[in-house]
């Protein structure tokens, strides 16, 4: 049969139409970084795009007319990523100057500038911060509060209150996490505790508690980042530790129940963690050694086993200290392995990608890593966002 021009015609006005319509609606993949650059050098966010091979090229840095510190927390997350119904925006944290900028991703622009209450500072060891239901959540490390804001359009905030915070013996406020109504906050004494959200405010739960791998090492461990699985039944904290430790607990029921410790002594610390979209693997950045590790993760039980761990990043004493917070280098799956911050005089942000055959996995840093991230002498946050 042959086709007639007519049709022919429509086709390939369809196809047309089809290819320009999808690249209208293209998104470009950013790794972000939080430069956290102290007085007298000018801070800012940088941007990266990602190829489809998952190499990252240098964008832009946004001026976001501020200083950091160089410095704080590895679980304390200086960056989150959010949409305030119009724009997809980076929150990033300043904590010298104690206020959160508003970066409108599209236009790589500052879009707002906020601050909490007058003693709302992070000079000792930064400003957390945590997106979620249209709010964002500040820990700010001085006063030891946790700041509502309102998520405005722009990237814009607005201050809400403050809610005191403390550990059971005096710990400072480390990392957060959230899932629907729940609020999941880690100290640095080895005290965790939940809040409800439901109204935007935090309210205690009233079930702070010591970890179990804290009181059981003597304080020689204790919880910093957490992640919390989809459904809302499990969070997890990546312990900051000799070993590398991980703890689970049961949220199902709203509240922590103590947690059960899993543990490798592969590597040294597990201060950052980060699970992978299908949630079979938990990666955890082994931030005071040299090296990646991943956790095959049982969803359905909450139980963790070892499953593999990289070789020594590049770069280690002669670029950079420490590793610090990671990023998906996929959406989907078990999400390819993670980018990784390079804390240090020449910071950077490492590649590792991740695979598994035959029921083993390996973890192996990227011939092109790293990738200089020339704005910042302290890397600690990074994280993933899209242009609209």
């Amino acid at each position: 049969m042959r086709m007639s021009l007519a049709v022919l015609r429509t086709l390939v006005l369809a196809a047309l139409f089809h290819s320009i319509v999808s690249a209208a609606f293209a998104q470009t993949r950013y790794v972000v970084t939080n430069d956290d650059a102290a007085f007298p050098f000018p801070n800012g966010v940088s941007f990266f795009s990602e190829a489809a091979s998952g190499l990252l090229t240098f964008q832009q840095q946004v001026n976001t007319g501020g200083y950091g510190i160089n410095g704080g927390y590895f679980g304390e997350s200086r960056l989150a990523v959010a949409n305030d119904g119009q724009e997809n925006c980076v929150f990033s944290s300043q904590a010298s100057s104690g206020n959160i900028v508003g970066v409108i991703v599209s236009s790589f622009s500052v879009g707002g500038v906020a601050f909490g209450s007058t003693t709302d500072t992070g000079l000792s060891n930064g400003i957390g911060l945590l997106a979620t239901g249209g709010y964002l959540y500040a820990s700010f490390t001085d006063p030891n509060t946790i700041g509502t804001f309102k998520i405005q359009i722009g990237c814009n905030l607005m201050f809400i209150n403050d809610t005191a915070v403390s550990g059971l013996k005096g710990g400072v406020i480390n990392a957060m996490a959230a899932n629907g109504t729940i609020l999941v906050a880690s100290f640095t004494d080895g005290s965790i505790q939940s809040f409800n959200i439901s109204n935007g405010t935090p309210t205690s739960n009233a079930d702070e508690q010591i970890s179990t791998a804290t009181r059981r090492t003597n304080a020689a461990t204790y919880p910093n980042q957490i992640q919390i699985t989809r459904d809302g039944h499990y969070a997890i904290f990546g312990d900051t530790s000799t070993a590398a430790i991980v703890e689970v607990s049961d949220i199902s029921s709203g509240k922590l129940s103590p947690t059960v410790a899993f543990g490798s002594l592969l590597a040294i610390s597990s201060s950052n963690i980060l699970l992978s979209p299908d949630e079979t693997v938990l990666y955890t950045v082994n931030t005071q050694g040299d090296a990646v590790s991943a956790f095959y993760f049982d969803k359905s039980t909450g139980r963790l086993k070892p499953g593999c761990k990289s070789g020594p990043i590049k770069g280690q004493s002669q670029s950079w200290s420490y590793l610090a917070s990671a990023a998906l280098v996929s959406d989907s799956g078990n999400g390819g392995g993670v980018y990784i911050a390079e804390f240090g005089g020449t910071s950077g942000i490492a590649l590792v990608r991740y695979s598994a055959t035959g029921g083993k996995c390996s973890l192996q840093e990227d011939p092109a890593s790293p990738f200089l991230d020339s704005g910042s002498f302290g890397l600690l946050s990074i994280a993933v966002a899209s242009s609209k």
